[in-house]
């Protein structure tokens, strides 16, 4: 997000952006939207955000991809996106059919590339307006949230509210179901009113589909608008459920919250509160007559109010005291603890399914290619699902399961590639998340992360005040907001380096991790796409892969220490907003890579 932040700085859009969402707060309406959205800064804005995204390199159905539009001038990027604005009318979606775990296929749409942007044009611009507006307690595709956020809330309920009966929804086919008439309607009451912008975004949703011609209702999935508008759609559910109970607007004055629940529960309202993750909530209430009262009526309110319809087979009522509920690939039960009832979480029955599954096919890679890549894709693999999973409850002893279902398999397919021990004298990245306690094999002097060793991590609960949008929410994003390590450590090992050898990669890794994945010039934080790794004493000059010979700074960084042209020295210092003791830094590594001082290209 900082990342992000720093880009709206460049093109100067944050005040635009605040300024959106500050007017969204006051119900305001927007009628000139186009041209912001078409403005030479947010068309950069959104090229620059789409080049960072790791889709970029999926093509559409012209078969382009990111890197065709990389040599064209600004300029004329520029006039080409705002040209095809026009007259807009979007290209062929190109239809991709993804395995689901259990067996289904969904499908995908893939727009084209300047339809991607075009798209993210209209997002960057439309968001601030929405988040304003959206309910507090929808976590899924929001800027800052997350799922194990939902899972927060939801054991919160039932620890604090002890609400033990959960009416879980799901509702069929939504993406494929979403009305395009009510929800054009439903951006408009949200205050958009630029009747260009409403007409460019019902051809988006009606852009012809590969193979199955033009939609009259659903956003395809895999759309950069997409996800947003889900979450426009169902904000009315969202509010409509909230202000039965939650946000019910009394004319009486109350001393503060506790207060007026007491009095409420003295009347015939429902009480109830929702946690939603893109379609996927739960109403959490106090007892079975109400959850029955919610079922029913929240069913009804999908059909007459959204046009849509619930899976009969898949919701139902759950009394958490005798049973679990599933949600985003957890379980979640109110257990006995002493005298009171405590929010339970546990891996669910499908998810440990899948994951014995991949991580069969994993290591049947690695006896095939028993190589660094292989080996780094593993442990990508197992870094990623611990970090994901580390929030259940009793995460340790369901881990240990599942390795010891997998050990046969790992053992069998590895003992003639790998040696298998307690790791000795391990890189410092992995001593820095496993302990060497567990014997592991080393496949192509790489030791592969134990399964079994996982602890539970405690998450709190999303806190409203951080928003990317006002003065005072960045204040507090930039004092609180700490990139993922983890999952950055992740998908770098995921990305390809040819011919670098196992020492590199590991104090490439274990160098990140030390500076908390910033840069060590400018202090940005930085995700893996924007890091480069540099030697300090260039490897031509004698320069090694040891650990104290690495710097880790963001690409830029990078490329402004080797630059040798005037122009592109003006253009990166210009764009990261290099200072003057940056700069002298930078000379340093310029003068050991025997390039002259900045100052002298001026």
């Amino acid at each position: 997000m900082q990342t992000t932040l720093r880009y709206w700085e460049y093109y100067k859009l944050t005040d635009t952006f605040s300024d959106f969402y500050e007017r969204a707060k006051n119900k305001e309406d927007f009628s000139r939207l186009y041209d912001v959205i078409t403005s030479r800064e947010n068309i950069l804005l959104a090229y620059r955000s789409i080049k960072t995204n790791k889709g970029s390199m999926t093509a559409g159905t012209d078969g382009l991809t990111i890197n065709d539009f990389k040599d064209l001038k600004q300029e004329r990027l520029v006039s080409l996106i705002q040209s095809k604005l026009t007259n807009y009318q979007p290209k062929t979606v190109r239809r991709v059919l993804i395995l689901k775990p259990n067996g289904d296929k969904r499908p995908l749409g893939i727009p084209c590339m300047i339809d991607r942007i075009i798209q993210q044009c209209f997002k960057q611009v439309l968001e601030p307006i929405v988040e304003a507006q959206f309910y507090k307690h929808s976590y899924g595709f929001r800027p800052l949230r997350s799922t194990h956020h939902a899972i927060a809330r939801a054991k919160h309920l039932i620890n604090s509210g002890n609400l033990h009966f959960v009416v879980d929804i799901d509702i069929r086919g939504f993406f494929d179901n979403i009305n395009h008439t009510l929800l054009l309607k439903q951006i408009w009451n949200m205050g958009i009113r630029d009747t260009k912008v409403l007409r460019i975004i019902s051809k988006m949703l009606k852009a012809e589909i590969e193979g199955e011609g033009r939609p009259s209702k659903g956003t395809p999935q895999g759309g950069i608008l997409s996800p947003m508008l889900s979450n426009i759609v169902l904000n009315d559910i969202d509010n409509w459920i909230s202000g039965q109970w939650e946000d019910f607007e009394s004319k009486h004055n109350y001393y503060d919250k506790s207060n007026k629940y007491k009095s409420l529960k003295k009347s015939n309202l429902k009480e109830g509160y929702i946690v939603r993750y893109a379609d996927d909530f739960k109403i959490f209430c106090r007892d079975w007559r109400t959850a029955q009262k919610w079922y029913h009526a929240v069913r009804l309110y999908l059909e007459d109010r959204l046009k849509l319809n619930i899976s009969t087979e898949k919701s139902q009522i759950v009394n958490l005291r005798k049973r679990a509920s599933e949600f985003l690939g957890f379980t979640i039960r109110a257990a006995k603890k002493g005298n009171k009832r405590v929010a339970h979480s546990a891996l669910s029955a499908k998810k440990k399914k899948q994951l014995k599954k991949d991580g069969k096919e994993r290591i049947k890679q690695i006896q095939r290619s028993p190589s660094i890549k292989t080996a780094l894709l593993y442990n990508s693999w197992v870094l990623g699902i611990h970090s994901y999973f580390n929030k259940a409850t009793h995460i340790s002893r369901e881990f240990n399961i599942i390795a010891y279902q997998l050990s046969r398999t790992l053992y069998n397919r590895l003992r003639t590639i790998g040696k298998y021990e307690y790791p000795s004298r391990p890189p410092p990245n992995y001593k820095k998340f496993y302990s060497c306690n567990y014997r592991t094999f080393k496949v192509a002097d790489v030791y592969l992360y134990p399964l079994a060793n996982v602890n539970h991590v405690w998450q709190g609960q999303f806190s409203q005040e951080i928003t990317p949008y006002t003065q005072e929410g960045r204040v507090v994003l930039y004092k609180r907001l700490k990139g993922n390590i983890i999952e950055e450590i992740r998908r770098l090992m995921e990305s390809n380096i040819p011919n670098r050898s196992v020492e590199y990669l590991d104090n490439r890794l274990s160098r990140y991790s030390m500076k908390m994945g910033k840069c060590e010039i400018t202090g940005i934080w930085l995700t893996a796409e924007a890091v480069h790794c540099h030697h300090f004493n260039p490897t031509s000059l004698g320069g090694t892969n040891e650990f104290k010979n690495l710097r880790i700074l963001h690409k830029d960084v990078h490329r402004l220490i080797h630059a040798t042209e005037t122009e592109t020295i003006k253009t990166y210092i210009t764009r990261l907003k290099i200072s003057d003791k940056q700069v002298g830094e930078i000379d340093k590594y310029r003068e050991n890579c025997n390039l002259e001082p900045i100052g002298n290209y001026f």
